[in-house]
């Protein structure tokens, strides 16, 4: 198989994951959207306690972005509003195992990943993006950045902590490795997602 060929074939398959995942009937995308918030329970259990902070390192943010990418605008965000409510209901499956309520310095940053996987979401449905790598990873940031805001919002009125403790506590700590999940993101986003007519 030359290479036109498998660059053909690879670009059948995404669109065909499109076409697949759009003629779904809604029922099975809303499990898509239920089995894509169990996934982001799993990954919030890849736990990295800082000292420094309330706020771990997690495996969250990868989910988040792969759930827009995967799932589009609505059942992506879907997605998210499924893991912070079924976590407030009692499903163990915040970072740590938590689950429910009182609200803690963290709960920002879940509130973040509904906008963050609606925004992703919304990029690749409208523009279909898989041309540069670096324009990939540069939207898969501006999501991250959507949860920076509403996490580091969040701890500062919670915590009471000043402009630098938050970006201390909130922000700069993530951003090397969530660097790392936008690439990781942007390679499968690229796998899946058609090219941009």
């Amino acid at each position: 198989m030359n290479i036109t060929k498998t660059i053909n074939y690879l670009e059948y398959r995404k669109e065909a994951y499109y076409t697949w995942l759009y003629d779904l009937a809604w029922t099975k995308r809303l499990f898509l959207s239920l089995v894509m918030a169990g996934i982001t329970g799993i990954a919030a259990q890849i736990r990295i306690p800082l000292l420094f902070t309330p706020v771990p390192v997690t495996g969250q943010i990868l989910a988040v972005l792969l759930s827009g990418i995967l799932l589009g605008k609505l059942y992506g965000g879907l997605s998210m509003v499924f893991y912070l409510l079924i976590g407030f209901a009692g499903v163990p499956w915040f970072s740590g195992l938590t689950y429910g309520l009182p609200i803690g310095p963290t709960t920002g940053y879940i509130i973040g990943f509904i906008p963050a996987a609606l925004f992703i979401g919304w990029i690749t449905e409208r523009f279909k993006i898989t041309h540069h790598l670096l324009s990939l990873i540069g939207i898969m940031m501006t999501a991250v950045l959507i949860v920076y805001f509403f996490g580091a919002l969040h701890l500062a009125i919670f915590m009471k902590t000043s402009l630098k403790q938050t970006m201390i506590m909130a922000v700069l700590p993530f951003i090397p490795v969530d660097i790392l999940k936008a690439f990781i993101a942007a390679g499968i986003a690229r796998a899946f997602l058609p090219s941009s007519q």
